[in-house]
């Protein structure tokens, strides 16, 4: 969690809620206040992590932007790929808690072969990554996995799904967006907070962490601390006994833990995707090729939270104007929860992504086959 107060510290109006916890860009606005306090400090590298996964897994890949890990149960069946977000937190957001987790959730609905992107903090030789590397990363591990997927993106990992889907059409069987910022025309407080601030503030962000993005120092510059009243809407669960308590802990220890962004990566996201809207209006170009959404005729699910300040649902759920995909293949649900809760929610676990897995394991595949 953010640090009590600090005299010294700078602090900021307050942002929408979540967002600390998934997006790296807000932490822009609060270092122009803090870029001399901060000009000294070097940029730590986070060690490894220290909670243990929900789920048993083994890691299948080591790449240099992730590990692949994976999941599965049986080695026979359909294959889901979920691709975390790649922000301030770690992958573990997939697999938080028991009922809190959709590998879990997955699995629970009959899929028996669930792997994970668990992206690594940026180190400084990984400072000159960009979209490019994660995308080509991703494409070795959907071909260690064996095309096509069904591709899970969550927030930030559903555009970075969806630029993949658009990039290699055969390799994808189904796409589930989850809470994912796709055509940033349509407003929110994060595109809004993004457009606004100068280039120079981000620029210096990265400098300041030697060609990274640090985030400790996102972390430590939040200025709305979560309490834990914000974490039990989010959890959707009732914190107060034993068994709450302990999945507060968990919380606040996950929320610690963050990482670092190779400052490339930050950048081209910051002004191709948030300021240029290069996505939604086909002007992104992916593994030296221009990406046209309409090639996405993959079955699509599209997921979105109706209290989700960082996602709002009609930016969610727009994406289903973008694509190819004839409209008889686009699913879309909306769950009372902030952005948070669309991935550690109970409830939400409960409804939703029940929905998801009974949507992925249907015969829509066929279906589309024969009106194409």
């Amino acid at each position: 969690m953010a640090q009590a107060d600090d005299p010294k510290r700078p602090t900021g109006p307050e942002q929408p809620e979540g967002e600390a916890l998934l997006w790296p860009f807000s932490a822009a606005k609060l270092a122009m206040d803090a870029c001399l306090w901060w000009l000294d400090r070097g940029s730590p590298e986070p060690g490894e992590a220290t909670l243990d996964w929900t789920t048993a897994n083994r890691i299948a890949l080591d790449l240099p932007t992730m590990r692949l890990r994976d999941f599965s149960t049986r080695s026979g069946g359909q294959s889901a790929l979920i691709c975390a977000p790649y922000a301030l937190h770690r992958a573990l957001i997939a697999d938080f808690a028991p009922d809190h987790s959709v590998v879990q959730s997955l699995q629970r609905g009959g899929i028996d072969r669930v792997y994970l992107t668990d992206w690594r903090s940026a180190a400084p030789d990984m400072r000159y990554f960009a979209i490019d590397n994660y995308l080509s990363d991703l494409n070795v591990a959907v071909d260690e996995i064996g095309a096509p997927v069904d591709l899970v993106g969550l927030c930030q990992g559903g555009w970075l799904s969806l630029l993949y889907a658009a990039r290699f059409p055969a390799k994808v069987r189904r796409l589930v967006m989850v809470g994912a910022p796709v055509d940033l025309s349509i407003e929110s407080a994060l595109s809004r907070l993004v457009r606004n601030a100068p280039n120079a503030v981000y620029d210096q962000l990265v400098q300041r962490g030697g060609g990274n993005v640090s985030g400790e120092e996102m972390l430590r510059f939040w200025s709305r601390q979560l309490s834990p009243a914000d974490i039990a809407v989010a959890l959707q669960k009732e914190l107060s006994d034993t068994e709450g308590a302990a999945l507060l802990e968990r919380f606040n220890r996950w929320n610690a833990e963050t990482l670092n962004l190779p400052g490339t990566y930050y950048l081209q996201i910051v002004n191709w995707i948030f300021r240029e809207n290069r996505i939604a209006t086909g002007r992104f170009a992916a593994l030296g090729r221009d990406i046209d959404l309409r090639e996405v005729r993959a079955p699509l699910f599209l997921l979105a939270g109706l209290d989700d300040e960082v996602v709002p649902a009609t930016q969610a759920l727009a994406t289903a104007h973008l694509v190819g995909t004839p409209p008889a293949f686009i699913a879309a649900a909306s769950e009372p929860c902030d952005h948070l809760g669309l991935f550690m929610g109970a409830r939400t676990h409960v409804h939703a992504w029940a929905r998801v897995a009974e949507w992925l394991s249907s015969e829509l595949v066929g279906a589309l086959a024969r009106s194409a």
